[in-house]
């Protein structure tokens, strides 16, 4: 130990006080500086609060969707949200043979508990002119231009209107909300309350 003394002593010009000070300051400042950076880590951590994501476990619940007329498998077929009325007519095994897919929308959106009906070819022409002025409800997510003209105050041009809003909406959530149509004021929106559905 003498000798680590002579040495030390024999490195600083005789003097061996300075250069321990000196190695005490710089373990001084080393310890600071390690302090300073652990002090700075975990004060960055308690800034911020921690969050937690808990998983998911609730799956979207699917459209229900009755699929009626010329399709291979008619009945209830479930579809996720955002799915078309093509969808439906898919999911229920696809158009029969006889199918008049030009009457339907087929790139409507579909929403829960709506009856989507294929109709055969003439089918609809055929109905249209055999039916009664009391009639079931016109649905306003899948009747034709026709099928709205038959309704008091639908002319032609009203009738495209409401198919254009349906097609922009992907349908119909109420009946209220035909009157968000142009042309479709209070007056007549009363008129046709009872005698359509969404």
């Amino acid at each position: 130990m003498d000798a680590l003394r002579a040495r030390f002593a024999a490195a600083a010009g005789g003097r061996p006080i300075p250069l321990v000070v000196a190695a005490v300051a710089i373990v001084a400042v080393l310890i600071a500086a390690v302090l300073v950076a652990a002090g700075q880590a975990s004060g960055s951590t308690a800034d911020r609060p921690e969050v937690r994501l808990a998983p998911s476990t609730v799956a979207p619940t699917p459209l229900l969707v009755h699929v009626a007329g010329a399709v291979r498998h008619p009945g209830l077929v479930a579809l996720p949200a955002g799915a078309r009325v093509i969808d439906a007519v898919t999911a229920a095994g696809g158009p029969t043979g006889s199918a008049d897919q030009g009457v339907i929308n087929l790139a409507a959106r579909v929403t829960d508990g709506q009856q989507v009906v294929v109709p055969k070819r003439g089918a609809a022409a055929a109905g249209a002119a055999a039916a009664p002025a009391a009639s079931a409800p016109v649905s306003l997510s899948t009747a034709t231009a026709e099928q709205l003209e038959t309704l008091p105050r639908i002319g032609p041009a009203l009738a495209a209107r409401i198919l254009a809003y349906r097609d922009a909406h992907g349908g119909f959530s109420s009946v209220d909300e035909l009157g968000e149509v142009g042309g479709i004021g209070p007056k007549t929106l009363a008129g046709l309350k009872d005698l359509v559905t969404p």
